[in-house]
């Protein structure tokens, strides 16, 4: 399997319902940076380091298989108002996204495929167990950032939230608190959501209940 990095670039109504690409640039080929929007944003050691790194992540079990990243431009009429996600073996890019950020956008994009490539490798229990588990996914996405350095400066800091499942940046502090508790929990959590999602997996792995280490994590920051 391959896994796709698309640059979603704004289209005409005509390529509405194609698919051809403007380019086919693969990572075993690419000398160059891509520029997006004027702006150095990949290259090829930034994609190979991608799946390497998630890869190397003690006890992570994967839904699928390794796979080196290819980058396609291609036109869509899709408007995104995200600046990226991840579907089947694909991440799409928002490059409107790319050309308002003010930061370090290399930074940022890496940032942001650590987390879309996570979403394609993880589990999420197939959709069944309880409600809050697209929260933890997204968490265990950020957490998967936050492991690669790559956490923005605009997140929630370590003790922050009002509550463990809220999703993303705060669900990422959380697992990395629980982590520290026990090396590989993320990675075995992750391996338990194979099927379903269910709470008491804390209870399992960590012997208190999520909202007992919650409660732990707040009193260690204060918060």
């Amino acid at each position: 399997m391959r896994l796709f990095v698309k640059i979603c670039l704004k289209g005409e109504k005509h390529y509405r319902h194609r698919n051809e690409m403007t380019h086919h640039v693969d990572t075993g080929y690419m000398k160059h940076e891509c520029i997006v929007a004027g702006k150095p944003t990949l290259n090829p050691a930034t994609l190979s380091a991608v799946p390497l790194f998630i890869f190397n992540i003690p006890r992570f079990q994967p839904n699928k298989d390794p796979t080196h990243i290819f980058s396609h431009h291609t036109y869509t009429s899709r408007i995104l108002d995200v600046p990226a996600y991840a579907t089947g073996n694909e991440i799409y890019l928002n490059t409107k996204y790319i050309a308002s950020y003010t930061g370090d956008v290399k930074r940022e994009i890496t940032g942001v495929l650590y987390h879309e490539a996570t979403h394609i490798w993880q589990w999420n229990g197939n959709g069944n167990g309880q409600p809050n588990i697209g929260n933890l996914t997204e968490g265990i996405a950020d957490y998967v950032r936050l492991k690669g350095d790559l956490a923005p400066s605009h997140w929630q800091q370590p003790g922050e939230g009002y509550k463990w499942d809220q999703g993303y940046d705060v669900t990422a502090r959380f697992l990395d608190y629980c982590n520290s508790l026990r090396e590989g929990f993320v990675a075995e959590l992750n391996g338990k959501m194979r099927n379903d999602y269910n709470d008491n997996f804390f209870v399992e792995l960590l012997g208190k209940s999520v909202d007992q280490l919650w409660t732990d994590y707040k009193t260690m920051y204060g918060k």
